[in-house]
């Protein structure tokens, strides 16, 4: 089947453009790229005709981190459940997590998430397994048998590898075999038990509280360890100003490392906490504005590689906490589009530089196909509107679970369809 969509900007991450024009796709890739409509679309047949109205139209978003928790906790998020948000909300690939009960640790867990997703998920889904057995961070897994088994990457999540020395075999093993390690910067003593960030505002709430500086000491500890194994490594959230010098270092020395952020860090800050709301706990915590700033700035000019959604979903009984004892974690694939729309309205960065961060970068540095508007990539796509306005009601979300921190805040950015493998997966209503 071949298609022609016509009528459309196309935003092109890698020429940083954002052209009119047409494109042709035919058996799940773009074939053709044109500048101009064609002259006659007799060819075409009127179903595979697909006028998108001038809106935009960009690879579709490849979404690093999405925690669905089959296996263990299904009631919170099934792989169908995951796919069907991630679909409305223009993400074409989920890149999972393996913070599952159990861990994803084994072939034979990796297996089964595998088959599981293929099954039900409408959108691609990549795997990524645990660093070491059951997160514990004493033993590290049989990474060329995972790598095997199709594990895109590996890490323990929001846990810190500890044990300098277990990590540092577990960088050499990595980087023996050519994977990519994924950790969490952080201090883990320093952070224990912490709801906010430092403050005057923790201060006069109560609560107890983490210096910015633990990531960075987290970040340092990782940095050296790159230097002394030569790992890939990928910094899963830098959310702090006093992390980035560091970064730059690490990036001007030549090593092997690139950083992402969550959407939430990027668009919140520690005083949307305000009256003790949980749905606005996460790990790390929401940072002061100043930090929040800087981290945007870092993507802008592309310090920071990568955005992603965070997607950590938990439910009312683990929420409806004093804020103290609530679980950490939001829910982001569908609110990660118009979040992020919200760096381009003010300007803080322009349409094909926040798709770099979104799907290019991200396809890159996991080595997967995606992520371009090119002759023979595939045809995952997103077709959206940057300005219609809408209120976030969270009780439309298609999560199972529905810890959004956005809920009934007016937001600029629709996703209007969502196509994988040039099939539409997704059309707005």
């Amino acid at each position: 089947m071949t298609q022609l969509f016509t009528n459309l900007r196309l935003i092109d991450p890698e020429a940083g453009t954002v052209t009119e024009g047409a494109l042709v796709l035919s058996q799940g890739r773009i074939t053709e790229i044109l500048r101009q409509p064609p002259a006659s679309t007799d060819s075409f047949a009127p179903e595979d005709i697909v006028d998108c109205g001038g809106k935009y139209l960009a690879p579709g978003i490849i979404d690093i981190g999405v925690k669905v928790c089959e296996p263990g906790e299904r009631h919170k998020e099934s792989y169908r459940s995951a796919g069907m948000a991630a679909a409305a909300g223009g993400v074409t690939t989920m890149v999972t997590r393996p913070d599952t009960d159990p861990a994803i640790d084994s072939p034979e867990v990796l297996e089964f998430v595998t088959r599981r997703a293929n099954e039900v998920a409408p959108v691609h889904v990549v795997p990524m397994a645990a660093l070491t057995k059951g997160r514990a961070g004493r033993e590290m897994t049989e990474i060329g048998f995972l790598m095997d088994a199709g594990a895109a990457a590996f890490t323990d999540c929001d846990r810190v590898v500890t044990d300098t020395k277990v990590f540092s075999r577990a960088l050499s093993y990595a980087r023996s075999l050519g994977a990519l390690v994924i950790a969490h910067p952080q201090e883990p003593i320093l952070s224990q038990g912490a709801a906010a960030t430092s403050g005057k505002f923790a201060s006069l709430r109560g609560l107890p509280a983490v210096s910015p500086m633990a990531e960075r000491m987290g970040l340092d500890r990782d940095i050296a360890l790159i230097e002394m194994t030569g790992a890939k490594y990928h910094a899963d959230q830098i959310t702090t100003a006093r992390a980035l010098p560091a970064l730059a270092r690490a990036k001007a020395n030549g090593l092997d490392i690139t950083a992402g952020v969550g959407i939430h860090h990027l668009t919140l800050n520690a005083l949307d906490v305000a009256d003790y709301r949980t749905f606005f706990k996460l790990k790390p915590p929401l940072r002061d504005e100043e930090d929040r700033v800087a981290v945007a700035e870092a993507v802008a000019s592309g310090l920071i590689d990568i955005i992603c959604s965070m997607h950590t979903p938990q439910d009312e009984e683990s929420k409806r906490l004093p804020f103290e004892e609530a679980a950490s974690g939001a829910v982001g694939l569908e609110t990660l589009l118009p979040a992020a729309m919200r760096l381009v309205h003010a300007d803080v960065m322009d349409l094909p530089t926040l798709w770099r961060a979104l799907s290019l970068n991200p396809a890159k540095r996991l080595g997967l196909p995606g992520g371009r508007i090119a002759v023979g990539a595939p045809a995952d796509l997103v077709l959206f509107d940057p300005n219609a306005p809408f209120v976030m009601d969270r009780a439309t979300l298609r999560s199972k679970s529905r810890n959004t921190p956005f809920d009934g805040m007016r937001m600029q950015g629709k996703v209007l369809a969502t196509f994988v493998a040039g099939n539409c997966v997704y059309k707005a209503n």
